[in-house]
């Protein structure tokens, strides 16, 4: 988490939401024609990282560095290699130059793009009407800082885009990696300013992946974080999370503790996820996302069994909001609330059971299935309503900007 003098950063409430990021060039259109209302918060899907793609130029690369070769886990290559793209974020959000949040951030692009924690560069956490830093600077690893514009900002993933001019310093950029790649046990360091200790690095391994988290930025939850053991602390946010390679899979987002020290669990944002967001900021400035308009939760074999389902896996419908793209196509939410081995349930409701022919077996494979996909979509939703197998299909609407902070 970022470092903060005077400025309390608390979470917020999560809730459950279906949605899926809006690629590239596409936003300008989709922005203008799609309607709707939101449900679910957006999760992994892999975006491509060539300049064409994300909008730049031809001649501006994401990245210029290469994957570390050999097959062997090594810290000291790890630091020695990306040090030098690892930056500190200095955020300030008064006239006066007080109250300063302090993060990290990592060069992606040589033409001065970075990356960071949305709560880093602004009052996301703890205001309802969000704003961004008055002024923002980078520390680099020899000491010299520059100032920096915020190009856009994504409360629901909690990623944030910076520029600087590449002639105020001399930039050197970080490879991206495929976080869908990612595995439990994998070997991870995290770089980045714990504690205003600028230019540190830890080591651990990858704990677990798919983590549904509440949170820091918005009521949505993050529902494909990295949880990892590698210590992240009050300064880290923002920073990479490399792999073996020294390509970054992560953005380091948080730190669950009940002290609140480097003991506690980390969670990173996956780096698909960010390069998703940073497509979308860098060709209009903000990020859209597509839902369905239902909350989930899983159906399991002794649940199923319990409340006389007539399959065993899959995601029971909590709640249809009205209005959306889930209640057009007729879906229906539970009403009958009860406890059961410990957990409080909302059963009655469909069962969806596949998206178009894949078959789901959670909550949050729904998810991610789902936010794979445009605003504008259409998608056939296999149901089980009682003994009855059914095909709805269902457009998927755009988040609009009222639901930015629900």
């Amino acid at each position: 988490m970022a470092t903060v003098r005077r400025v309390r950063r608390g979470p917020t409430i999560a809730v459950v939401a279906l949605a899926a990021a809006l690629l590239g060039g596409v936003v300008a259109l989709l922005l203008a024609t799609a309607t709707g209302l939101t449900d679910r918060k957006t999760t992994t899907v892999y975006v491509p990282t060539t300049a064409n793609e994300l909008g730049l130029s031809k001649n501006e690369p994401i990245v210029r560095s290469s994957p570390l070769g050999g097959k062997g886990f090594s810290p000291t290559r790890i630091y020695t290699a990306r040090s030098p793209g690892v930056v500190t974020v200095f955020a300030f959000f008064d006239n006066a130059g007080q109250q300063e949040a302090q993060g990290t951030g990592f060069v992606v692009t040589p033409t001065g793009y970075i990356l960071t924690s949305a709560h880093v560069v602004t009052d996301v956490v703890e205001s309802s009407h969000p704003s961004e830093a008055h002024d923002v600077f980078i520390g680099f690893k020899d000491g010299d800082r520059v100032k920096a514009k915020i190009v856009g900002w994504d409360g629901y993933d909690d990623v944030a885009l910076l520029r600087v001019d590449p002639a105020a310093h001399r930039l050197v950029t970080v490879p991206l990696g495929d976080s869908s790649r990612v595995r439990p046990g994998d070997p991870v360091a995290a770089m980045g300013s714990p504690f205003g200790n600028q230019d540190s690095i830890t080591v651990g391994v990858v704990s677990a992946i798919h983590r549904s988290i509440a949170s820091l930025t918005s009521s949505y939850k993050v529902v494909d974080a990295i949880q990892t053991d590698a210590p992240i602390t009050h300064g880290n946010s923002g920073g990479p999370l490399f792999d073996a390679r020294g390509r970054v899979i992560g953005i380091n987002a948080q730190i669950r503790s009940d002290s609140g020290g480097a003991e506690g669990v980390g969670f990173a944002v996956p780096i698909n996820a960010a390069k998703r967001s940073m497509a979308q900021l860098i060709a209009t400035g903000q990020v859209v996302y597509a839902f369905l308009g239902v909350t989930t939760e899983d159906l399991t074999p002794t649940l199923a069994r319990h409340l006389g389902y007539s399959v065993s896996r899959g995601a029971m419908v909590g709640e249809v909001r009205g209005g959306s793209p889930a209640d057009h196509a007729g879906l229906h939410g539970g009403n009958d609330e009860q406890s059961f081995n410990g957990l409080d349930v909302t059963s009655g409701g469909d069962v969806i059971v596949a998206v178009n022919g894949r078959p789901v077996r959670s909550a949050d494979e729904v998810v991610r299935d789902v936010s794979s996909r445009l605003p504008g979509e259409t998608i056939r939703l296999t149901v089980v309503r009682g003994e009855t197998r059914k095909t709805l299909t269902a457009k998927l609407g755009a988040r609009p900007d009222a639901e930015t902070n629900p």
